[in-house]
């Protein structure tokens, strides 16, 4: 079974310990999702990007998780 990993990253590159310490994933959708709900927490603790990884294979990154934060501002709150 695939194991599914993020690295996290400053802006330069620079590997950081996460804010929030993830499992290993057993699917790609499983470790998106959790970046998803926890990306505001990862950028609070010093991460500015991540780089997805399957069995020690990157498959995308340097991925920003400020454009999710921008991003969540854009929508419009419900009233």
């Amino acid at each position: 079974m695939a194991a599914w990993t993020w690295r996290f990253e400053k802006a330069d590159g620079a590997e950081v310990e996460p804010a929030v310490v993830p499992e290993e994933f057993t699917t790609q959708g499983d470790a998106e999702s959790w970046i998803g709900e926890h990306f505001r927490q990862l950028l609070e603790g010093g991460a500015d990007q991540v780089r997805l990884f399957e069995d020690g294979t990157q498959i995308y990154g340097p991925m920003s998780l400020h454009a999710e934060e921008a991003q969540a501002e854009e929508e419009p709150q419900e009233s």
